[in-house]
């Protein structure tokens, strides 16, 4: 991941990354992690390193410092990528072959932004190198992301129920058939 990322730096000149995550509270932890970006050509004071928020509020509130979020892989993310996603951030996602490696591409697709979703690394540099560069879509974006995840499958809790309650009866009637033919 810090050798992908660390290419996204170096093709977006003058960008910096922020990761936040409570083990970066330890130093020992801190210094390994700019040391991987250092070996990947990335100096230090491009990265900051957060070990988190005390409350909710000033969590979210950090993505008013983000233009760009980075999925992870090759496990995405769930909760951040919705976060940012809802705070008016991008995610650029590189899919992979498995269940956790394909959240972020369910998540975005499902808001309409399956163009955000990349299969290779070259094709996340690249993505990432287009967004940060069209700052007008940056702005956009951000002004209508909320509206856009509130039309999205993601809260169509109404949706969703009515979804599982006929995936549930139609369990419950191929089990009851079942139960019949077995008890004759």
């Amino acid at each position: 991941m810090i050798a992908l990322w660390s290419r996204v730096l170096r093709a977006v000149g003058d960008s910096r990354l922020l990761l936040k995550a409570k083990p970066l509270a330890d130093r020992g932890v801190r210094q390994r992690i700019l040391e991987q970006f250092l070996e990947q050509g990335v100096a230090a004071e491009r990265i900051e390193l957060d070990q988190g928020q005390p409350g909710t509020r000033e969590h979210l509130e950090q993505y008013q410092r983000v233009d760009i979020g980075l999925d992870t892989f090759p496990y995405n993310g769930t909760t951040t990528t919705c976060e940012a996603l809802w705070m008016g951030v991008p995610v650029i996602s590189l899919a992979g072959d498995r269940h956790c490696s394909r959240t972020g591409a369910s998540l975005l697709t499902n808001c309409g932004l399956a163009d955000l979703v990349t299969t290779s690394e070259a094709a996340y540099v690249d993505m990432a190198r287009q967004v940060a560069r069209d700052r007008e879509t940056l702005r956009e974006f951000r002004a209508g992301a909320r509206e856009r995840m509130r039309r999205s499958p993601l809260l169509d809790a109404a949706g969703v129920t009515r979804e599982l309650e006929g995936v549930l009866a139609e369990l419950w009637a191929t089990s009851r058939e079942k139960l019949a033919t077995e008890e004759i």
